[in-house]
């Protein structure tokens, strides 16, 4: 392994530890965000059926 590949892997150690703890730190915002996700792709979801009911009854 040369120094590119430990460099890289300690970096990604660090950001990891720094994500886990971003986490942690904001906790209800995480959730309130997790919780918009799920609704924006419910809303996606629900136009792409929307579309692919009206192509099927334009058949």
């Amino acid at each position: 392994m040369d120094k590119t590949g430990i460099i890289a892997l300690i970096i990604g150690l660090v950001l990891c530890a720094l994500g886990i703890y971003a986490i942690w730190a904001f906790l209800p915002q995480v959730i309130v965000a997790v919780q918009g996700l799920i609704g924006i792709v419910i809303l996606i979801f629900g136009l792409m059926m929307i579309i692919f009911g009206a192509l099927i009854i334009k058949d």
